[in-house]
């Protein structure tokens, strides 16, 4: 089996550096063999997706949206296992939100962009069970968050 930082790099896929907490609460909890990663939003270096799905973000971009979120979300998982992802034994459950219209209801696939990296970079340890539920508002209006609980001892 190919490991997850081969995949990232056949991917073409550098990992950003992990982000700060914004608030009172810390990225990551260890609790036994299951890491509890905080939620992950839309954000990359150019500032990220912001802005509303199904109004001012389309759904294609919604999904990139949540691909960042995965992607940012890798790198936590990076830190958690000290740089060394292949440590993650299982991506068990992410759970997605996305900051959608009043008539939009492509909420699934818009999720689909962090849980299709997911099994790209991991692959079918990288398949996972999933909540992708829209809301109103984000934090900082960003499109898209996605948090995540891995296994990894």
């Amino acid at each position: 089996m190919t490991s997850p930082h081969s995949r990232l790099e056949a991917l073409n896929i550098v990992l950003p550096k992990p982000v700060a907490p914004v608030a009172n609460y810390v990225p990551f909890v260890r609790h036994g063999d299951l890491v509890h990663i905080s939620g992950q939003v839309s954000l990359d270096a150019q500032g990220g997706i912001r802005g509303t799905v199904g109004e001012d973000v389309d759904l294609e971009r919604g999904q990139l949206a949540a691909r960042l979120c995965g992607l940012n979300l890798i790198a936590q998982m990076s830190a958690a296992c000290d740089g060394d992802l292949s440590r993650v034994r299982r991506i068990v459950k992410l759970g997605g939100f996305v900051q959608a219209g009043p008539t939009f209801f492509d909420i699934p696939k818009v999720i689909n962009g962090a849980s299709n990296l997911m099994v790209d970079v991991f692959g079918d340890l990288g398949r996972h069970a999933r909540s992708a539920v829209g809301v109103f508002r984000l934090p900082l209006n960003f499109a898209v968050e996605v948090d995540a609980i891995i296994e990894a001892p």
